[in-house]
């Protein structure tokens, strides 16, 4: 169980550091367009996060664990 946590936390930790990481390198890049710039309103429309990505990505390391856990022990018998 300790073993899947610290995969679990790492990857966590990895994850957030790439959000971050892509998220400054956008920004950097981003070149803003002046043709909208004399209209008076602009609308911003922004989503609503839900958490399901995170959710469908926690459930997917953990099954990367889990099935490299069982083929890890497969291929070290077969060894």
């Amino acid at each position: 169980m300790k073993k899947y946590l610290v995969f679990i936390g790492s990857f966590a930790i990895f994850l957030i550091l790439f959000e971050i990481l892509s998220g400054l390198l956008l920004t950097a890049f981003y070149t803003p367009d002046f043709s909208s710039i004399n209209s008076y309103q602009q609308e911003v429309a922004f989503g609503i996060d839900t958490g399901y990505p995170y959710l469908i990505i926690l459930l997917t390391a953990s099954f990367a664990y889990y099935f490299s856990q069982k083929l890890g022990k497969a291929f070290n018998k077969k060894g």
